[in-house]
């Protein structure tokens, strides 16, 4: 049994399929349901877990070669959160584009991973290296 790390087995069922250039997608909790994409809703409440925290679980295991995100994230978020999300994600390059372009990007998805996240365009789509 596993007891440290990412215990879902959902979760670790998605990232271990996810191949050199794949992507996933973070979502908030307000995310749009894609019928066409497996979708892991690691959901418990209203703002648990934080896209941060589910970062924080992933990223130790699984290689990102770069982030995607909507440009409003910038215009619609505190310096602080802003701050949260820029430690969670590492160092990892980050492109910001237009949000209806970053929609454009889902269905390409391996997954998505559905957080309870309240952050405006906090959404994320993570490229395997």
């Amino acid at each position: 049994m596993l007891t440290k790390d990412i215990i879902n087995p959902d979760l670790l069922n998605l990232i271990a399929r996810v191949r050199h250039t794949n992507t996933i997608v973070i979502s908030d909790a307000a995310f749009p349901y894609w019928p066409m994409i497996e979708t892991v809703d690691l959901t418990l409440v209203r703002g648990i877990p934080t896209i941060p925290q589910v970062l924080d679980a992933l990223l130790p295991n699984w290689k990102c070669g770069e982030i995607w995100m909507a440009k409003e994230f910038e215009e619609n978020n505190t310096e602080g959160k802003q701050q949260e999300f820029d430690t969670a994600c590492r160092g990892i390059k980050r492109t910001f584009e237009l949000h209806n372009d970053f929609k454009k990007r889902v269905p390409q998805a391996i997954g998505l991973i559905r957080t309870g996240d309240t952050t405006a365009y906090g959404n994320m789509i993570l490229e395997s290296v």
